[in-house]
């Protein structure tokens, strides 16, 4: 591979000025948007020498052919329009935004001349206002069969509309009060318009100025003895408190904000939106993201906002609120909020919560999206059709006869080198299988490779001689199964090692690869360059999640092991039972900060005194 780009412009071709740049492939398909205050020092980190960069930006730089960039006067105008060419090209090196799932909204089509309420899940019609998403559909049902009462708007369909209004007969809705029967003339078309609009203004503004006014129209008919009005304003304000009642009340004022969170790994992103309208949350919508280039946070805050607020052709675009509360800011944040301020047409307030309810609400967000981020790697994981491309592709990346159906993957951990050992996880079918787990404990070793050697050689002799005992575990007929393809976690030192562990065993036929974590790439044993497994594909997403397996339960019994190690110091102790000893982690929460304790911190858990507390001090200094 060379190390330089064949098509790269002279430094001083390259402006200084703001600008969007664009990255093409030979066939001028668009690879990669992206903006810079300064397209010199930006661009100048793509050309740097190609082993120097990160492999998922190496790989894009490496598949393109150009890149061509665009002069703006200011940072604001490169925001723009960087947002505009994103949603143009659909570069496939950009952060890509799936939704987790495909919610009700409660719309009005406020465009027509008689205007509806309808339930949909389509965001993509003109004309329309929208309200939500709901989580459930029963919900945005309830909601418009209550509203109907106060706000009677047409809910049936264009032909049940233009049979009503040819047989001039109205419809049930109209007979039972929910809906003004406008296809029979009982209202004027302006007057159901203003109906709708009420209805609009209701459902937007989420507060409680309705319900005031009408207990004030309420109270003024049952002074003029019009008893029958008063009941029906009655009526009207029992079902706008019934919607009111099923949001959740999250602020005591009357807040107006959007509130994102965001959790991530390597290759995608889910985040979690809490849509308050009114000191209420009124909807909650998620995404997952795939994630082509290494992004932190702030970058993905700024793409966040884009997909959700950018304006689309053909859809309604999401409403924008005072409030847009976000985990991290964005790094060009003031041009964001200028470019937020400027759809909405007054200030946007952009920020992140410090305190208070609003930051309790930030912490729910991000652990729905944590528990979002989980669900869609499960699911992915658990998918037949999934598994088996994944399987598939390992066979034709790694060159195997066929495809690995038994992968066993190894994993070293310790604390500063003491209580090392080490942990083997199954996956058969791409699938874990939990019972064929083991666990090494290694007790002479001088470094991770050392450790990888020792654990190779020792679960390998089980191939040769299916009849030795298995570590910690029986049934020695599950151990000694031949595994497709071995894993280890790390880069070239540790296959290296497991490859000498194989050699040495005689054992024939057996393929090792390391999966090294910071770049995610495949190492095979004596090889200079390691392979590439694309991004957001299944192989890559299976080994990942063998890797991360192996090393939480490696984690898991280093722990386990190190808790019984200080539980065996501490019961030497004269006058510390089990439940003292009990106590004592539970307290301080793990054995390392224990250790760090005075004697007077140890002192104040139950039932250890001044006098225990010193000798439990002198026990673990000892």
């Amino acid at each position: 591979m060379a190390n330089e780009l064949s098509f790269r412009p002279k430094t001083g071709e390259i402006p200084t000025q703001p600008g969007v740049y664009r990255w093409l492939d030979s066939n001028g398909r668009v690879l990669y948007v992206g903006k810079a205050k300064n397209l010199r020092a930006r661009l100048s980190n793509y050309f740097g020498p190609l082993d120097s960069l990160h492999e998922r930006t190496r790989r894009m730089v490496t598949s393109a052919a150009d890149v061509q960039w665009t002069i703006v006067k200011t940072e604001y105008e490169a925001l723009q329009l960087e947002f505009t060419w994103i949603k143009e090209f659909d570069p496939p090196f950009n952060v890509r935004f799936k939704d987790d799932k495909s919610y009700p909204y409660l719309a009005v089509s406020i465009g027509e001349k008689v205007p509806r309420a309808f339930i949909t899940r389509n965001r993509e019609l003109k004309g329309v206002k929208y309200f939500g998403p709901y989580t459930q559909a029963w919900a945005v049902r309830e909601t418009l069969d209550t509203l109907l009462k106060v706000y009677p708007v047409r809910s049936c369909t264009k032909g049940v509309y233009q049979r009503a209004k040819s047989s001039n007969r109205a419809c049930l809705l109209g007979d039972i009060g929910k809906c003004a029967a406008p296809c029979v003339g009982r209202v004027t078309d302006a007057d159901h318009k203003t109906i709708a609009k009420q209805l609009i203004d209701f459902m937007a503004g989420g507060d409680t100025k309705h319900v005031e006014l009408l207990r004030t129209k309420m109270q003024a008919a049952s002074e003029t003895q019009q008893y029958e009005l008063a009941a029906q304003y009655r009526d009207d304000v029992e079902a706008l408190e019934t919607v009111l009642e099923k949001s959740t009340v999250v602020f005591s004022d009357q807040t107006d904000a959007d509130l994102f969170g965001i959790a991530d790994d390597e290759l995608a992103a889910a985040v979690s939106m809490f849509i308050v309208r009114g000191g209420r949350i009124r909807g909650v919508r998620g995404w997952v993201i795939d994630k082509e280039l290494e992004r932190d946070l702030s970058e993905l805050v700024e793409y966040v906002l884009q997909n959700v607020y950018a304006p689309t052709d053909g859809a309604e675009p999401q409403e924008i609120p005072r409030e847009v509360i976000v985990p991290v800011m964005p790094e060009d944040s003031a041009e964001v909020s200028k470019w937020l301020e400027d759809l909405r047409g007054k200030k946007v307030d952009l920020h992140i919560a410090q305190r208070g309810d609003k930051a309790a609400l930030a912490g729910t967000a991000l652990t729905n999206a944590k528990h979002a981020l989980m669900i869609y790697k499960i699911r992915r994981s658990a998918d037949f059709t999934a598994r088996a491309d994944a399987l598939t592709g390992i066979q034709k990346a790694l060159q195997l006869e066929s495809a690995p159906l038994r992968i066993e993957c190894f994993d070293v951990s310790h604390l500063s080198g003491t209580n090392v050992v080490a942990s083997m996880v199954v996956f058969e079918d791409g699938l874990p299988k939990k019972d064929h787990y083991r666990r090494f404990s290694i007790e002479d070793t001088t470094d991770d490779t050392e450790s990888i050697f020792q654990v190779l050689s020792r679960r390998l002799k089980y191939l040769k001689d299916p009849s030795t005992d298995a570590p910690e575990a029986e049934g020695t007929n599950k151990f000694a199964y031949r595994p497709s393809l071995l894993i280890v976690d790390g880069g070239l030192p540790q296959v290296n090692a497991a490859q000498r562990a194989i050699n040495d065993s005689g054992i024939e036929g057996l393929t090792v690869i390391g999966l090294a974590k910071r770049l995610e790439e495949v190492w095979r044993p004596g090889s200079d360059f390691p392979v590439i497994l694309p991004r957001a594909t299944d192989e890559l997403f299976l080994l990942q999640r063998i890797r991360d397996e192996a090393h939480r339960f490696a984690i898991t019994y280093q722990r386990q092991k190190r808790s019984s190690s200080i539980a065996s110091q501490l019961s030497e102790v004269q006058g510390l039972g089990e439940k003292r000893v009990s106590a004592l982690l539970k307290h301080f929460g793990s054995a390392k900060r224990l250790k760090l304790a005075s004697a007077e911190e140890i002192a104040e858990v139950a039932g250890i005194g001044p006098i225990l507390a010193q000798e439990i001090l002198k026990t673990l200094i000892s």
